[in-house]
């Protein structure tokens, strides 16, 4: 049985393979289940299996993907970095597609998104895999495995946008682990929800390469993306990716209406330092706008960095402060519920226009868009 763990076989090969397994040891009650199953996945092998966008033949044996910076070469039998992709006779496929393996309905401002239609619900998927290897990683139960290592429920684009109607949400996240992975099945569940006045966004690590993003940003009304550091060495060793790519993605997003929003989580003695976050803050400001809201969250020590402490309250206070007089106009402290860092305050007359506790809306003082003390419009989607 080990080693049929260890063979990369497909969830039939893998079942019927069981089945004599348990036939040799003498379950016969496991058998009728097995085969039922096995009758089941032979119907639906042809689904998950998806050829996949954005990749090129090199020769007869060998592809390269190109949706993301990594540009994966690979031959029958390899696996792409992700986890989730792999050639079959010269041709790419996405072994994610209709394969969520979380499925949630949430409160937008757990995304987080304090400026896009606050207080709402939205409907929530992620499928297993990652193009990141973040050491910090919250979500790596199922954002550092394969598909066929987690538990996993077939739901199409169409049944999204019917259990998303269904809901009331009036939006859907692409999050939990790196939507870009997932492409395919992301752009076409878009693409419908579009159709039927669905809200799309996602909350992306930002490594996709350009021409996807410029494709994806025409289906997306908003994002959150985790600018993780300003060091590209930080990227290298802590996460396995690039700062470049992510500050690149920024800008198409920004560049094509997509309601932006970015997240920095501070880790302590990994990328704390104040001077390095100052040049961050200078960078949003002069390359995306003062208006981009950000959040610094605060780490607590999970995967494999449990060695070190939470982020100190003060060094969050601190961050914001450097991002403030950097002349960002919405700067947020998340991960500190009841912190008055959460409201979100009118750049004019400083007064608290959303105040929040938590994931929790309560009091909004918005009159269409507009500060109701003052007049001034802030920045955001706010129906």
């Amino acid at each position: 049985m080990k080693n049929l763990l260890k063979k990369r076989l497909t969830r039939r090969e893998f079942l019927k393979s069981a089945c004599f397994f348990c036939l040799g040891l003498g379950l016969s009650s496991s058998i009728v289940d097995l085969f039922s199953r096995i009758k089941a996945y032979a119907k639906e092998e042809d689904y998950y299996l998806h050829e996949a966008r954005f990749y090129k033949k090199i020769d007869e044996k060998t592809v390269q993907c190109e949706l993301c910076p990594r540009g994966c070469a690979l031959t029958d039998g390899q696996r792409s970095f992700c986890r989730v992709r792999e050639p079959r006779a010269g041709k790419l496929y996405s072994l994610a597609y209709g394969q969520a393996c979380a499925v949630h309905i949430d409160p937008i401002e757990k995304k987080p998104l304090f400026h896009f239609l606050p207080g709402t619900p939205i409907y929530s998927i992620a499928t297993a895999g990652c193009n990141f290897r973040c050491k910090f990683c919250q979500n790596w139960s199922i954002s550092q495995f394969p598909p066929e290592e987690t538990y996993n429920q077939q739901l199409s684009p169409e049944e999204i946008v019917s259990e998303t109607l269904k809901n009331r949400c009036p939006s859907i996240a692409y999050t939990y682990t790196e939507p870009s992975i997932f492409y395919e099945y992301m752009i076409d569940t878009a693409k419908l929800a579009k159709k039927y006045g669905i809200k799309n966004m996602y909350h992306s690590n930002g490594s996709i390469n350009p021409k996807p993003a410029e494709e994806l940003s025409l289906y997306l009304d908003a994002a959150d993306v985790d600018l993780k550091a300003f060091t590209p060495q930080f990227y290298t060793d802590i996460c396995a990716g690039y700062l470049e790519t992510v500050l690149e993605t920024l800008k198409i997003l920004k560049r094509n209406g997509v309601w932006l929003e970015i997240t920095n989580l501070v880790i302590p003695a990994l990328n704390d330092d104040l001077g390095k976050i100052k040049q961050m803050c200078i960078w949003i400001k002069e390359n995306l706008g003062a208006d981009v809201p950000l959040h610094f969250s605060r780490f607590w020590p999970q995967y494999k960095l449990t060695h070190l402490l939470p982020t100190p309250v003060e060094t969050l206070e601190n961050a914001r402060t450097q991002a403030q007089e950097a002349g960002l106009n919405f700067v947020y402290i998340g991960n500190v519920p009841g912190h008055p860092a959460e409201n979100t305050y009118c750049p004019k007359c400083k007064k608290p226009v959303i105040q929040r506790s938590g994931y929790s809306i309560l009091g909004n003082s918005l009159i269409n868009g507009k500060c109701k003390f003052c007049g001034r419009e802030i920045a955001g989607i706010w129906s």
